[in-house]
């Protein structure tokens, strides 16, 4: 339930909101009024006399002295020790040559200086012999000169020269066939243009290619030769079939042996009393029942098929 401040409560408020925020009593006295009754108004009002005196610190004579600016002082500047190795290195590698060009340049004389066309590519000099091929040559020889029209041209000269014989007979060129398939005239080649059955009358029209049948071939060769290999897996795993002369020879033998252990069991006493003399018993009942099994399934299946060890 919330409790309303009384006038005596609120007469301490204004007083201490109005004395100066120096004064520790009435700050103290505000204090613990907001700890005992905790009302939201006193503890508003204890906080602002707090800021106060963060704003006006108490007076004192000392804050009268003047205050000396003390300056940081820096740290020396780090130098490295291999700073004097690392500047000789530097003027013996690059001070000869720290300017553009080698080091060392002989100028040039102000007598040779640069004169027009001084630096075109120069023509060899013609010797006699460079003439003489030149007037050899069949490029630069020097054609006759054209004859004038007032000229008369030579008549009477006579050649065996058969050029009828030489000249290959002129067979003329047969139009290619083509249709006209606009007003405009516009003609359309008739062998291009899928009008004409072309195609159809070459002579492996409608027949395999040689590389289709090729690949067809190896395609059948690699198909065989899988299923031979998987028959071949197959019969490998496959069980082997006992033959009627192995049954009857193995039947024979599980009979010779049940008659041989069974004459051992005979020749036991009748009365059994140690240990030794049970187990010898159980051992060859054991092993006559277990024959007895094996005689009944080869006499009772004639076909038997015994698996690979493989």
């Amino acid at each position: 339930m919330r409790h309303f401040p009384t006038a005596h409560e609120r007469n301490i408020c204004c007083s201490c909101f109005l004395a100066t925020s120096r004064c520790q009593t009435n700050l103290d006295n505000l204090r613990l009024l907001a700890f005992k009754r905790s009302y939201s108004t006193l503890s508003l009002i204890a906080s602002v006399f707090m800021m106060s005196e963060d704003v006006h610190p108490p007076e004192s004579a000392f804050n009268l002295l003047p205050v000396e600016d003390k300056k940081k002082e820096k740290a020396p500047r780090y130098v490295s020790k291999f700073r004097p190795a690392v500047m000789l290195e530097r003027k013996l590698v690059k001070e000869p040559i720290r300017t553009m060009g080698p080091a060392r340049v002989e100028l040039p004389s102000p007598e040779n200086f640069l004169k027009k066309h001084s630096k075109e590519p120069k023509l060899p000099e013609q010797t006699q012999s460079s003439k003489d091929v030149h007037k050899t040559c069949s490029f630069t020889e020097r054609k006759p000169p054209v004859p004038r029209r007032n000229d008369k041209p030579l008549m009477g000269i006579h050649t065996k020269r058969d050029f009828l014989k030489e000249t290959p007979e002129l067979v003329p060129m047969k139009p290619q066939p083509a249709c006209v398939d606009t007003s405009k005239g516009h003609k359309q080649v008739l062998e291009n243009s899928g009008l004409v059955p072309k195609f159809i009358t070459r002579k492996d029209f409608g027949r395999v290619p040689a590389y289709l049948q090729q690949r067809s071939e190896a395609e059948r060769r690699a198909r065989e030769e899988y299923e031979n290999f998987v028959k071949a897996e197959r019969e490998q795993r496959a069980m082997k079939h006992m033959t009627e002369e192995e049954r009857q020879a193995i039947l024979k033998r599980l009979k010779e042996t049940w008659d041989k252990l069974h004459h051992e069991y005979q020749a036991l006493p009748l009365i059994i009393d140690t240990m030794s003399q049970r187990a010898t018993k159980d051992c060859l009942e054991r092993q006559m029942k277990q024959l007895e099994d094996d005689i009944d399934l080869f006499e009772r299946f004639k076909i038997i098929y015994i698996p690979n060890d493989d």
